[in-house]
C-alpha cells in the first residue's frame, strides 16, 4: 500500500510518501498565505522524490494546524494521533513524545502500538515554541543556526523569568546592556524554552526514552537544555524530525485503508 501524509503547519507544509511502511519520498514547502498551494507544492515535490504519480497513491492523510486546507486528504488525522503514531514507528520502546512546532508544542504519551494515552498542548504563548528561538536570535543579532552551538559553550546558568516571548526579548536586551556574554544569554534562552517544554512533558509523565520532533530538534543548545531539565541522558530524535507529524499521518492513512 502506498500512502501520503501531509502536515500543513504554521511555517512549512511537509509531505511524506510511504510504501508498505517504508518512507520512499519526502518534501517541504513554505506554507505562506495560501495553504492550499503549499499543500499542492509539497505533495507534488514528494511524489517526484518518490518517483510516483498521484494516481498511485492509495490514501492520503492530512494533519496539522492547516489540515482543513488539505483537500487532497481522504482522512484527516488529529495532530496528537499523528505524533504518537510517528514516535512509535521510529522508536518502538518509547512512550513519550513532544513535537515542537513554530507556534505550539504538543506532548503525547502513547502505548507500544502508538495509541494515545494522554497529551498536553502549549499553544497560548510562543515562549514554548520555535518562534521563541527565532525572536531571540534577532534580539541577539545572531544567526539562528549559530544560537544553539553558542549555548553549548556556556557554563553559566542565568535564570530568565519572563513568561512571555515579548517580555523575554526585553529581558535579553537588559542582559545585553549589562554586558552579559552572548554565550550565557543564549544558554539562558534555551534553558527558558526547555523549562516550559519539560513542564509540559512532565504533565503526562516522563519515560526513559523521550522522542523530540519538529525543526527545533536540530538545535543542539535546546536538546542539551531539555536533557538537563528532564534529568535524562538522551532524547530520541528521528531522521528529518520536522517530518514527524507527516509520517504519522501517512501511517494512520495506511491503517485506515486496510
Amino acid at each position: 500500500m502506498i500512502t501520503a501524509g501531509i502536515d500543513c503547519g504554521a511555517k512549512n507544509t511537509k509531505t511524506i510518501i510511504m510504501k508498505d511502511g517504508t518512507i520512499i519520498g519526502r518534501a517541504s514547502a513554505p506554507t505562506g498565505f495560501d495553504q492550499r498551494e503549499a499543500v499542492k507544492a509539497s505533495l507534488t515535490a514528494a511524489l517526484e522524490d518518490a518517483k510516483l504519480d498521484r494516481e498511485q497513491l492509495d490514501h492520503i492523510g492530512g494533519t496539522g494546524s492547516g489540515a482543513m486546507s488539505i483537500e487532497e486528504a481522504d482522512i484527516k488525522v488529529n495532530d496528537i494521533k499523528s505524533i504518537a503514531a510517528s514516535a512509535a514507528y521510529f522508536f518502538r520502546g518509547a512512550h513519550t513524545a513532544a513535537d515542537v512546532g513554530a507556534e505550539k508544542t504538543r506532548a503525547v504519551k502513547f502505548d507500544e502500538n502508538g495509541s494515545v494515552e494522554d497529551f498536553a498542548v502549549n499553544e497560548k504563548c510562543a515562549a514554548g515554541a520555535g518562534a521563541f528561538i527565532e525572536a531571540m536570535s534577532r534580539a541577539l543579532e545572531t544567526k539562528l543556526e549559530e544560537l544553539g552551538p553558542l549555548a553549548l559553550t556556556s557554563e553559566k546558568s542565568i535564570p530568565m523569568n519572563a513568561q512571555c516571548a515579548i517580555f523575554a526579548e526585553s529581558e535579553v536586551v537588559g542582559l545585553i546592556h549589562a554586558r552579559t556574554p552572548k554565550k550565557d544569554i543564549s544558554r539562558a534562552i534555551h534553558d527558558a524554552m526547555a523549562g516550559r517544554i519539560a513542564s509540559l512533558i512532565r504533565r503526562i509523565g516522563v519515560n526513559p526514552d523521550v522522542v523530540i520532533m519538529g525543526g527545533v530538534a536540530y538545535n543542539p543548545g535546546f536538546i542539551e537544555a531539555l536533557k538537563r531539565e528532564l534529568h535524562v541522558d538522551r532524547v530520541c530524535i528521528p531522521e528529518k524530525p520536522e517530518f514527524g507529524a507527516a509520517t504519522g499521518a501517512a501511517i494512520v492513512a495506511a491503517q485506515h485503508g486496510r
